[in-house]
């Protein structure tokens, strides 16, 4: 049975290893400290490193999400930074697309999180 969400199958066509054990976890409404704008060479713009009030949770977070109020920010939705670790040939269901990455769920066992767009490939006939 297909999830109502899905939009489109993608297989990984280059393995993704999370650097982030502890993902930032937002709620609409926090206020977050926000920090430097994302700059490198990836097509991943839009991106703010940004830390709960009470610094026990940090991460990168969609610009457009956040409405900035100098030094803090204001969510505007629930969120998640958490990246799924994924390898060649893995089969993904896309739901979201944001600033180079996509949340995507395992058809496997039905894991989500984010995955780099440069690293999968879209299934045409699934």
């Amino acid at each position: 049975m297909k999830d109502k969400r899905c939009k489109n199958v993608y297989i990984v066509t280059k393995e993704h290893t999370s650097n982030y054990p502890n993902p930032i976890r937002l709620f609409k409404g926090q206020i977050v400290i926000v920090g430097k704008k994302y700059e490198s060479y990836e097509n991943w713009d839009n991106w703010i490193y940004c830390y709960t009030k009470d610094r026990q949770l940090e991460g990168w977070v969609p610009e457009q999400i956040i409405h900035m109020q100098g030094e803090h920010g204001l969510i505007l939705e629930n969120y998640i930074a958490k990246e799924l670790e994924v390898n060649v040939d893995e089969q993904l269901i896309k739901f979201k697309e944001l600033n180079g990455w996509l949340w995507v769920k395992k058809i496997t066992n039905s894991e989500e999180g984010w995955v780099p767009k440069e690293n999968v490939k879209e299934v045409i006939d699934y």
